[in-house]
């Protein structure tokens, strides 16, 4: 049995239909504020549900029993509840996940962290490094995955990135160049190290099959929807204010990425597609695909 936390999300949810394709026994850890359509869809692909939350821990035991396999790839920042925080969720609750693991029994553990080039000057990188950091001393057969920017995000709407008004927000010079990874990609790899036989702990990078900057990125979108786009720059210097200023903690992490991310992420991918040849997502595919080019 493999459990997902964070099933219900973008790519928890395709971690589930994947193993369940694969043929797998998987339970899905979703919240009593779930939404209900996801929740039944994950039913219908043949998950079993069992409701619990990171904060109770008496909820993370049940559904442990009868593991062998974890893989966690909740978090708030994009499905934040009241009472949530990256210290109560993401750190805590994912600490306790480990043990809870680790006292049930479960022999493997997968995790989806963040890119190892990103500075732990952001609350939501250091609470993933702690996290890391208990999975390595549980005893537990692991793999942290350590995937950089989602294309489907940093490439879309919700920052700024809007192909389809032709309209895109630049952090800093939009010149740093960024292995862009695709979410179908991550839930590959989280698939593959889920069913890894040989069961050897590491600590992956994970990017696309290229770097390229914002701007190229842009430039992209131009020619294949044929538009020029409407740039709009926020300097660097903002987003060094907005860390400054951020008055909760998940505010000051979002600063922190943007500020990172106006520097670029590249990451090498030949080494690790010779030990798990994953068939990457390029920018230009995820571009035609939205664009329906």
């Amino acid at each position: 049995m493999i459990l997902v936390v964070g099933a219900t999300g973008f790519l928890g949810s395709e971690i589930c239909r994947r193993l369940i394709e694969r043929g797998e026994a998987v339970r899905g850890l979703v919240r009593e504020t779930s939404d209900s359509a996801t929740v039944a869809h994950l039913r219908t692909l043949g998950v079993e549900t069992v409701v619990g939350d990171l904060r109770d821990r008496d909820s993370l035991d049940a559904a442990c029993r009868g593991v062998d396999t974890v893989v966690s790839t909740a978090t708030t920042t994009r499905s934040r509840q009241p009472g949530d925080s990256i210290e109560a969720t993401d750190e805590a609750g994912q600490l306790d996940l480990v043990d809870a693991a680790r006292d049930a029994g479960v022999t493997r553990y997968v995790f989806i962290s963040v890119s190892g080039n990103i500075p732990e000057d952001g609350r939501l990188i250091r609470a993933k490094r702690a996290v890391e950091q208990r999975i390595q001393n549980s005893g537990m057969t692991y793999t942290i995955l350590r995937p950089s920017y989602f294309m489907e995000f940093w490439l879309g709407p919700l920052v700024g990135f809007d192909y389809l008004n032709h309209k895109a927000t630049l952090y800093g010079t939009g010149e740093g160049k960024v292995s862009f990874v695709s979410v179908a990609d991550v839930a590959e790899f989280a698939v593959r190290s889920a069913l890894n036989p040989n069961g050897v702990p590491s600590s992956i990078e994970i990017g696309g099959p290229e770097a390229i900057s914002p701007l190229d990125a842009v430039n992209l979108f131009e020619e294949l929807a044929g538009t020029p786009f409407e740039l709009q720059q926020v300097p660097e210097s903002a987003l060094e204010a907005q860390v400054a200023g951020a008055t909760d903690s998940l505010q000051q992490s979002f600063g922190a990425l943007m500020l990172h991310y106006a520097h670029g992420d590249e990451i090498p991918m030949q080494e690790t597609l010779q030990r798990i040849p994953v068939p990457l997502t390029s920018v230009r595919d995820y571009a035609r695909g939205v664009l329906g080019a």
